[in-house]
């Protein structure tokens, strides 16, 4: 067994000590990944190996939520994808103007970013008080900032060139206050979102929604994980509700396909059907 066998190995010993110990689970993750993210973790930590680690993460909390911290992704910007969020503009608030009480569910919110983002385009077209935000993360680091609202000021910049590119209609600066180099958001934006710890690979999903955001998270999955992920947020959208995910992520050859029609291209926003009787690729 040469070095790279053994470092494997190791990994697979920890991630199952990690997911019996403390209920995170990182067995379906995509490996390259993985390996990457533990191999940094590992760097900081200060273990001289996977397996001298292993034993101090089965009893120390903290040293476990700083794995979950270097493993998960929590990189985003604001608006990220501007076509994207001008499709949402266009393709779904219409739908969520129908309900008197809309539920969005942002799955692996990380920071917020997107969160935020999706309160103001909800705020600008005047269903913002209608609607309910899920946020969930694995992360509880990430978490707790996301609940915050507050980012680098040097970011904004970036995030306005997004906002208008994704059709905002107000002067971003407006949403936000500098203070001490960071931009704090209105809390007002907040006011309907509900932050809390969720394990997409464990845990099960919550009931009738209408929109669910998950971008950019599936690509670190393998595809089993994938498939249960899928699943678990058709179980929960209702009938006519949007699934959106990010770029590089498709329904294509997924077990739940037949039920969704990509509504606007190329930005994987996919709508589900009304019954069976409605093919794929058709209006309801």
């Amino acid at each position: 067994m040469n070095e790279q066998d053994i470092v494997a190995l190791e990994i697979g010993l920890l991630v199952d000590a990690v997911r019996q110990a403390h209920g995170y689970d990182f067995s379906e993750y995509a490996n390259a990944s993985l390996t990457r993210r533990m191999q940094a973790w590992l760097g900081k930590s200060g273990y001289p190996s996977f397996g001298a680690a292993t034993s101090a993460l089965l009893r120390d909390v903290q040293l476990c939520r700083a794995l979950v911290e270097e493993v998960t992704v929590n990189v985003s910007d604001m608006f990220r994808d501007p076509a994207f969020f001008l499709a949402l503009r266009e393709e779904v608030v219409p739908h969520l103007r129908t309900y008197p009480h809309a539920r969005i569910w942002v799955a692996g919110c990380a920071g917020g970013e997107e969160v935020l983002s999706l309160a103001i385009l909800l705020r600008e077209a005047g269903v913002g008080g209608q609607c309910r935000i899920y946020a969930t993360d694995l992360n509880e680091s990430v978490l707790e900032r996301a609940r915050q609202g507050m980012f680098e000021l040097r970011d904004m910049q970036r995030y306005t060139r997004n906002y208008q590119q994704a059709g905002g209609s107000a002067a971003f600066s407006d949403y936000y206050v500098a203070r001490y180099g960071r931009a704090l958001f209105d809390p007002a934006l907040l006011r309907n979102v509900v932050f809390a710890a969720h394990n997409l690979a464990t845990d099960a999903d919550f009931s009738e929604m209408q929109l669910i955001l998950c971008r950019n998270v599936m690509i670190y999955f393998k595809p089993a994980l994938k498939e249960r992920l899928l699943a678990l947020f058709d179980g929960c959208l209702t009938p006519g509700g949007f699934l959106c995910l990010g770029t590089k992520e498709t329904l294509d050859q997924r077990g739940i396909a037949p039920r969704y029609r990509e509504v606007a291209a190329p930005n994987r926003i996919y709508r589900k059907q009304y019954g069976s009787a409605v093919q794929p690729g058709t209006a309801p």
